[in-house]
């Protein structure tokens, strides 16, 4: 169970657990509780008084007597005891802590887990502290407390316990001595909680050059938590209470439970951490969106569980929050066979509806009474998830927190986890059950079904103990069920209500955010070729240009006449050579100007570099697990720059050969880039495009460089590609929506924004006198808009989809969907030739500055170098 191994590693007896629903544990202190009657004498137990925003815990050291709780809402009176004041158990005993209660919470009797035991009536206690002269200080803090819970209203009840524990945390500090080392540099220090199941702990963070540390308020469960930065592998903004104050760290590449989560007080605290975190993640993984873990998991790279914990992470859900813990469906759908049969359609549940809709009578039920409802209607009356359903599966496991969450009680017996096969049937046909399963059900330990600590869980109607969880006839050894195939609380103005919101939210979970918006594809199983060439089409590309001279080389003699001629001639495109050198679609091209080197990148996560001279494949480099996106030379031909769906963007040294930079810029897959006069212009799926200025380092030297973010452009949806005009001062960008968006580099100002296509755009690009914008889209159109006025003033369909192209301001050339290359007169609205090219879509094309060089990609791994004949 993934959050009991955080809970184990506690050695005290005590458990956060005890208290109530969001409170604080502000302080402990070793104290006696004295004890006397008329047939005994004055007994002192010792033990650890525990000072908490709504209760007063005391913890015996001797295992057989119970932990104390009592509520500061039920306390008569709290008084501090003198060392000359009389006291209910001796006159001349020392200073002590008076408190009369009307209930009190007897736990873990004889060390027993089970309900806890009340007393009800006047009951009065007395407790010496160790430390005699804080006696007064903690009179002085409970009766502020005591104050606070006797207000009428939860908001001010809540506000008042905040600013005790405001000032508390701004009385004190992080205390540096806990540095692992005296040569630690701090570079931020702020205020936050540490986040546990149905518990936070406040106290204060402190990162630095090494290391990040949170230091409890209460010391407990230690002085302070330390985490090397150099170990992280993961980190992850949360959304916690449905606000973004959350901070999760992983230092482990898969495992569900993280080494520490932290709710910030601002988001700026826990962005500023976040990022700085980020800089020390360079050579491990980070965020990734779910259309890469969706990508992975189509081609088989990772499991289906995996899958499903990567996209539960995505969605905000953690193994701390047990109002947003790790979802996995119910998948089979049989529990009462002999054999389970798995090539039976039957045996499986319907994955394109949810758990309430699997049901068709039930369905109509809902349906009825929903046409039925006032507003606000409400489809479902509870959700798939909530703390309530985890700790109904996990309470053979986790009793306290059973306890904690039911105030100190198990639910009827009856009612538990008692059989998988009723509470699949209670979840098909019951007027308010439409839970899902948790992790713990396709994990590979199946503890949480067996009552291995003897719990007294109460008696079934029929008299028979609830036990361990019945399995299904066709489970004799219970495996995992393995298998194959917004509301803003900031926004609530009355305290009363958003604490009533904050609490629901706790107690009843909460909807995460929605990962995707279309149908989820099939897997796919990718038959992966190894990198070859056929006789036939191992030519040199020396054979790009005549064997006297190299065309490529001749760069200081380009004119517009030469321009002119190349593409007068496009339509005689020669088919020069083909390299199949990558294992997936190529994506990007880039050439060096003398023409010499060819780099590409491909969905398969690598750059390759093909010489020229050899005709050969030279290097093979990979900066990460994800797919490479887009590639370009950067002046001089010193540096690749390529970006990449794992949200950075990596600088190649030609020279060097290894990454020399890495920009974390994005929140999603970079898709495309530009680059002009030292700045770049970044795409992403973020819905934003980024430029950024490379100051303070010499790039071509292979000296690690500085970017400044300069703007950023913000859209309504993901940006797929983007192009920039010759003069760098207008870019243009195309959705995934299918909406043309025209910007000024030189203000940031959006000049136009164009609803051009009725999906995914492509490709995009201006005409070389900047006059005009064509673009290439999923609907199968190619569009032209005017840059002055932003109107769409020509359209021409085409049979499939253009997935990229090259165009003079009236002819274009494009790489189709099923290999071909056409060429297009947009005056005529018509294709004047169709040239064979790739076997599957053409993916990426390349033209060099004369016109007079082709290179093409495609979904095929190919390479294909073309030349105009003259």
């Amino acid at each position: 169970m993934a959050f009991i191994k955080k809970k184990e590693r506690s050695k005290e007896r005590f458990s956060l657990l005890l208290l109530d629903l969001e409170e604080y544990y502000f302080e402990q202190h070793t104290a006696y509780q004295l004890t006397s009657s008329k047939t005994a004498q004055t007994r002192r137990i010792r033990g650890s008084l525990k000072i908490c925003s709504k209760s007063i815990i005391f913890e015996p050291e001797q295992i057989t007597e119970p932990i104390l709780k009592i509520p500061l809402r039920d306390c008569k009176q709290i008084e501090g005891v003198e060392e000359n004041d009389r006291n209910p158990f001796n006159e001349s005993k020392p200073s002590g802590l008076s408190i009369t209660c009307q209930q009190v919470y007897l736990i873990k009797e004889s060390n027993v887990v089970g309900p806890y035991r009340i007393e009800r009536g006047d009951s009065s206690f007395f407790f010496e502290l160790e430390v005699s002269r804080k006696t007064e200080d903690v009179v002085q803090t409970l009766l502020q407390l005591h104050r606070a819970s006797c207000l009428d209203k939860l908001g001010d009840q809540t506000a008042m316990i905040a600013a005790n524990l405001q000032s508390r945390l701004a009385r004190t500090s992080f205390d540096k001595n806990s540095f692992q080392s005296v040569s630690e540099k701090p570079h931020m220090e702020c205020e936050a909680e540490m986040v546990t199941p149905l518990v936070t702990n406040p106290g204060h963070v402190c990162i630095t050059d090494q290391n990040l540390y949170f230091q409890p308020l209460n010391g407990y469960p230690e002085q302070a938590v330390q985490i090397m930065l150099h170990s992280v592998r993961r980190i992850y903004k949360r959304r916690h209470g449905l606000r973004p104050l959350g901070l999760e760290v992983f230092c482990t590449e898969n495992d569900l439970c993280s080494d520490i989560y932290l709710k910030f007080y601002n988001t700026k605290d826990r962005d500023e951490l976040y990022y700085y975190i980020a800089t020390f993640l360079e050579n491990h993984m980070v965020e990734h969106t779910a259309e890469s873990y969706m990508l992975q998991w189509q081609r088989g790279h990772i499991s289906n569980y995996q899958y499903l914990l990567h996209l539960n992470n995505l969605a905000d859900r953690s193994c701390n929050d047990l109002s947003q813990y790790p979802v996995f469906p119910w998948v089979i759908a049989d529990y009462t066979s002999a054999e389970l049969d798995l090539l039976n359609p039957a045996s499986f549940r319907d994955l394109s509806k949810p758990v309430g809709a699997l049901s068709k009578e039930r369905l109509e039920r809902l349906l009825a009474r929903y046409r039925d409802m006032p507003d606000p209607k409400f489809m479902y009356g509870s959700h798939y998830s909530s703390p309530g359903y985890v700790l109904f599966y996990l309470v053979r496991v986790a009793p306290e927190y059973m306890l904690c969450l039911q105030n100190g009680r198990y639910d009827h017996a009856d009612r538990m986890f008692n059989s998988i096969a009723e509470t699949w049937k209670n979840c098909m046909e019951g007027a308010t059950d439409f839970k899902e399963l948790i992790p713990e059900f396709y994990g590979n330990d199946p503890s949480f079904l067996e009552n291995s600590l003897g719990l007294n869980l109460g008696k079934r109607q029929g008299g028979k103990m609830v036990g361990d969880v019945v399995l299904p006839p066709w489970a004799s050894v219970f495996h995992p069920l393995t298998y194959e195939g917004g509301i803003d609380c900031d926004s609530i103005e009355d305290p009363d209500q958003k604490i009533a919101m904050l609490t629901q939210i706790l107690e009843f979970g909460q909807t995460p955010k929605q990962l995707f918006s279309t149908p989820h594809p099939q897997r796919i199983t990718p038959k992966f070729q190894s990198m070859s060439r056929t006789t036939s089409q191992n030519t040199s590309l020396n054979e790009l240009s005549p064997a006297s001279t190299s065309e490529d080389s001749s760069f200081e003699d380009l004119t517009e006449e030469s321009k002119k001629l190349a593409w007068s001639n496009i339509t005689k495109l020669k088919l020069v050579a083909s390299h199949k050198i990558h294992k997936e679609a190529i994506t990007g091209i880039a050439v060096t100007r003398s023409g010499s080197s060819v780099f590409t990148t491909s969905q398969d996560s690598t750059l390759k570099m093909f010489s020229k001279e050899s005709g050969l494949l030279q290097r093979s480099m990979s900066f990460s697990n994800m797919a490479l996106s887009s590639c370009l030379m950067l002046p001089e031909d010193a540096t690749v720059v390529c970006s990449s769906w794992d949200n950075n963007v990596y600088f190649y040294s030609i020279a060097y050969g290894r990454r020399q930079d890495t920009i974390m810029g994005h929140d999603d897959a970079i898709s495309k880039m530009c680059w002009r006069d030292n700045q770049l212009y970044t795409a992403s799926w973020d819905s934003t495009v980024k430029v950024w200025r490379c100051i303070s380092a010499d790039i071509s030297n292979n000296k690690r460089s500085h970017f400044e973010l300069l703007a950023e452009f913000e859209h309504d949806a993901g940006v797929n590609t983007i192009n920039l005009n010759q003069a760098g001062t207008l870019l243009v960008s195309g959705s995934k929506e299918g909406t043309v968006s025209i910007w000024d580099t030189t203000s940031s100002v959006l000049l136009h924004q164009v609803q051009c296509h009725s999906g995914t755009i492509h490709d995009i690009a201006f005409s070389p006198d900047s006059r005009h914008v064509l673009s290439t889209g999923e609907d199968r159109s190619l569009r032209v808009v005017d840059v002055q006025t932003g109107m769409l003033i020509s359209t021409v369909a085409a049979e499939e989809q253009q997935r990229c192209f090259c165009w003079d301001g009236n002819m274009v050339l494009s790489g189709s969907q099923s290999g071909d290359l056409l060429v297009w007169d947009l005056m005529a609205a018509k294709v004047t030739q169709k040239i064979p090219g790739h076997s599957g879509a053409v993916t990426a094309m390349w033209m060099n500055e004369q016109c007079s060089s082709i290179i093409t990609g495609g979904e095929d791994k190919q390479i294909i170098f073309w030349k105009p004949q003259y």
